[in-house]
């Protein structure tokens, strides 16, 4: 761990602990992913997440053994692409993904997307199966609204929901069943794209601090309860300023500030995403 940075939080979602600030490596690829993995690991992250869609995985493994920390020591993610969702293939693509990794187990296996052509409790039923071989620890999905995301409580244990959230898009029915079912959701791209550089609240209260706009959208974020946050850094030094968060507290005021901002900004919302509103 870098000297001088203080150490991450962890958040325990039924008794499993989670480091609080993850690294996440969409479009990061090749060397430079195995470099940014390492440095990471480095600097102190704990929590690695990654794709089969991000085309990285081996490079991620890689980036895992050269930092030479004990794989229990790190809290990694990997995701399924929706053509592999079908049980006979979801099997063969989770231990395409253990190899790349270079890993016996991840500790948290999500799907991507919802894919309606596929029965959503075969899907899952096959992941359970995993998770009692030992192959994974827990199961988890991503880009799932509510709707979808009951659904999917009612068919296996999902340990997490991955979705966008930043001080732009809030997420109110997603929190209420975190909250009911013990549920953790997991905030990618939670810069907005690098959005919030520019916000005039943010940067305010970043002065107070001492600190950037986008720490203090990441402290915002990692103040709420059962919520992971994995932003993406090509940069050493945006890595190193993504982790120095743990070293101040936004007051009351500065929070409802931010949660005053409107949340109505979704950057990612492709041609096969889900009705959000479902």
């Amino acid at each position: 761990m870098v000297a001088g940075m203080a150490s991450p939080e962890t958040l325990s979602v039924r008794r499993v602990p989670v480091p609080r600030l993850g690294f996440g490596t969409w479009q990061i690829t090749g060397r430079d992913c195995e470099r940014a993995v390492a440095d990471a690991l480095e600097i102190g992250y704990r929590h690695i997440d990654t794709a089969r869609a991000y085309g990285n995985e081996r490079e991620v493994g890689r980036g895992l053994a050269a930092s030479g920390l004990a794989r229990d020591e790190i809290f990694l993610a990997t995701k399924l692409w929706m053509d592999e969702f079908e049980p006979d293939r979801l099997r063969a693509a989770a231990e395409d993904s253990l190899a790349r990794l270079g890993t016996d187990y991840v500790d948290l296996l999500l799907l991507h997307w919802p894919n309606p052509d596929v029965p959503l409790e075969a899907t899952l039923g096959a992941m359970v199966e995993l998770r009692e071989a030992g192959h994974i620890r827990e199961l988890g999905v991503s880009n799932f609204p509510p709707g979808h995301l009951r659904r999917a409580l009612a068919a296996a244990p999902v340990f997490t929901d991955q979705v966008e959230l930043h001080p732009f898009l809030g997420a109110p029915a997603l929190f209420e069943i975190s909250e009911e079912q013990d549920v953790m959701i997991t905030a990618y791209a939670p810069l907005a794209h690098g959005k919030v550089v520019d916000d005039p609240t943010l940067r305010e209260i970043g002065e107070a601090h001492g600190k950037s706009a986008g720490q203090v959208a990441l402290r915002w974020l990692l103040d709420q309860p059962r919520v992971a946050v994995i932003p993406k850094a090509s940069s050493p030094e945006r890595r190193r300023e993504n982790f120095d968060v743990f070293d101040f507290a936004l007051s009351a005021e500065q929070r409802a500030a931010i949660d005053a901002l409107p949340k109505d900004r979704r950057d990612f919302s492709p041609e096969w995403a889900p009705d959000w509103a479902d």
